[in-house]
Parts: C-alpha cells; sequence; structure tokens
C-alpha cells in the first residue's frame, strides 16, 4: 500500500480505492478484466493523486475501462483517443494522463493520431489492447487479423497482412515501446510500472483474449505448455534465450535473426545477442520476430530513448515568445496580416 496526501492528510491507497462504483460489463472470461486489475493494483504505487488522474478512450470494449477506473475519464469518439490525450496533456502536464484503446479503434480509424502522437512525444502511457478482432461490433476483422482470417466481414479470409504494432511504434519515433499479455499479471504490472515511469509517450501493447468472437487468438504465447517455446522475454543487457530449459537462442546472422541451440555444436551462450534496449536497430529486428514462422513472440520493454517531451517544449516556446514579443492582443492577431474590407 501506498499513501497519497488529500487535504493535508495521509491516506493509504489499494487497488480498491481506484475500483469506481459502476458495474464491469466485459464478457465472462474476457482478458480486460486481467488489464483492469493489473491497472488498478499497480496504480497506489506512482503516489499520485486520484483527482490528478486521467484515463482517455476511444469506441470499443477497452474504451469502457474509464468508468471503472475510480479516477478522471474522458470517453471519446472512435479512433481519437489519442488526440484528446494530446490536447490534455498540453493543457495540463501537471496532469497523469493514459490513453486505452483496441487494436480496431488505435490502428485502423485512430492510426493517424497515434503516429503522430507518438511522433511529437508527449508524457502519457498508451494501453493497447490487442485481440486481433472488432469485438464490441460482433467479429470483423481489425488491423491486427492475421492474413486469411475468417470473419464476418471476410468471410473468404482477410487479404492484407496485419499491422505489427511494435515496428509501427518504433518507426513512428515512439521513445518507449513494449509488449505484455493478459495472462501474465506480474509481467504486466511490471511493464505498466516501467511505462509509467518513462517521460515520454509510453505504448505497451497487450495481447488480450477475447473470448466470444476470437477465443485462443494468443494461446501459444498464454498457455503452460506452449509459451516457453513461442515466447521470449527482453530484458535490457540480458541474452535473449528461450525455451523450456532456457537452451535456444537468438544470434545475429548480418542482420538476419538466427534461432540457435546454445548447447550444440559450437553453438554457446556467447552467441546469442545481448540485449540493448537503446538500440533502435535491434529492437525493430525483434519486434519482427513475430513475422517469422517458428520463431518466438517478444514480450517486455524493446525500446527505450530519452527524449524531450512535446508540453515541455512547448512551455519553453511559449515563454520564450513573450519575453521576445511581449503577451499580445487577440485583436491585434485578428486585424493584422492578410485582412480585408468589405464594403
Amino acid at each position: 500500500m501506498d499513501t497519497q496526501t488529500t487535504n493535508g492528510t495521509q491516506v493509504k491507497l489499494t487497488a480498491k480505492d481506484y475500483a469506481s462504483d459502476q458495474d464491469v460489463r466485459w464478457c465472462p472470461g474476457c482478458g480486460d478484466y486481467s488489464i483492469l486489475a493489473q491497472v488498478q493494483r499497480i496504480m497506489p504505487s506512482f503516489n499520485i493523486p486520484k483527482e490528478k488522474t486521467v484515463f482517455v478512450a476511444g469506441i470499443g470494449c477497452s474504451s469502457r475501462f474509464p468508468y471503472y477506473m475510480d479516477t478522471y475519464g474522458f470517453h471519446g469518439i472512435h479512433g481519437r483517443a489519442a488526440s484528446i490525450a494530446s490536447g490534455l496533456k498540453m493543457a495540463r502536464p501537471d496532469l497523469d494522463v493514459w490513453v486505452t484503446s483496441g487494436d480496431g479503434d488505435l490502428l485502423s480509424i485512430g492510426g493517424n493520431h497515434f503516429i503522430h502522437t507518438l511522433r511529437r512525444n508527449l508524457d502519457l502511457v498508451i494501453l493497447l489492447f490487442n485481440n486481433k478482432i472488432y469485438g464490441l461490433t460482433k467479429g470483423q476483422y481489425s488491423p491486427t487479423s492475421e492474413h486469411g482470417k475468417i470473419t464476418k466481414s471476410s468471410p473468404f479470409g482477410t487479404l492484407e497482412d496485419p499491422f505489427n504494432p511494435l515496428t509501427l511504434a518504433i518507426g513512428s519515433g515512439g521513445t518507449f515501446v513494449a509488449r505484455s499479455m493478459d495472462r501474465d499479471p506480474k509481467h504486466m504490472q511490471d511493464i505498466i510500472a516501467k511505462g509509467h515511469s518513462h517521460k515520454g509517450t509510453s505504448f505497451i501493447e497487450i495481447f488480450q483474449n477475447c473470448n466470444i468472437y476470437n477465443d485462443g487468438a494468443h494461446e501459444l504465447y498464454t498457455e503452460k505448455d506452449t509459451k516457453p517455446e513461442h515466447t521470449i522475454f527482453v530484458e535490457n543487457g540480458k541474452p535473449l534465450v528461450f525455451g523450456a530449459k532456457k537452451d535456444k537462442g537468438i544470434k545475429l546472422n548480418g542482420f538476419r535473426p538466427e534461432i540457435i541451440n546454445i548447447n550444440e555444436g559450437s553453438n554457446s551462450i556467447n552467441d546469442v545477442i545481448v540485449y540493448d534496449e537503446t538500440s533502435k536497430e535491434l529492437a525493430m529486428i525483434v519486434a519482427q520476430l513475430s513475422d517469422f514462422k517458428d520463431y518466438p513472440v517478444a514480450f517486455g520493454v524493446l525500446y527505450k530513448v530519452n527524449k524531450p517531451v512535446y508540453e515541455g517544449l512547448m512551455e519553453e516556446q511559449i515563454e520564450d515568445s513573450y519575453k521576445k514579443l511581449g503577451k499580445g492582443s487577440l485583436e491585434k492577431l485578428l486585424f493584422e496580416g492578410s485582412t480585408w474590407e468589405i464594403k
């Protein structure tokens, strides 16, 4: 438990203090329950007053999230959560701003807002609930659905390849890019805490199961029998090893990753990549492991770099303009430049 000062009084907060009085109305068994629980459990450790915390959402199952958090919240329109959160952070840099969004909301109609939020690097946290389907609208394929996916809107299979959210985020200038899953609560809490501590836009993709319209989409990575051979957990400064016996590793052959058995032939742990989370080149390679057949999918913090945040630069620019030009006048602004009078 952590304490917060409210009206001059030290108050101990727990996960229950972040649960609102609204009934949680996701389908029984939905992965969103786990994400909500982990966020509520980790929030007290940040020691930020609830009245300084805001959750912003768009449209979709994930966008119910603000209703279930006993903080301030904003339920926006489809795809605009990142832009609404950006405006809020610029207007109130003192607030702790979060975005919760699904793969359809964030990467389809909201794709443009998403990439430019990353490019600007505002200090906020974006949680992507990725179930590879449109859940709220009853099972159409989404931007992360696999090629050939049969859905209500693609009865003969999708024709396009899916987005890789991590490579998209890295390529858009994201300064903190990570992945976790709904079935690994301790890992999710750790990644969310690391994302929150980062100064800049933190993007966290969370593999989330929609047990109604896309059940088992991530089961290779979440189930006890298959998880060790199909996942690789990256940690800064540690070798990229995986497998039930931790006897497999990833090495580079030029710029191409290769799977090796550490105990076979001339292979050794020294051949395995030692991960560097500050390397954009390495982050892109590891993020694309999911695009290769029979390669493990990476979880953890893939990329982290420190850069100035947008709202800080904006405040500096405003202060600098005051020094150079004075406070200014709205009337002068309206009537200067290319204006004319119609008679």
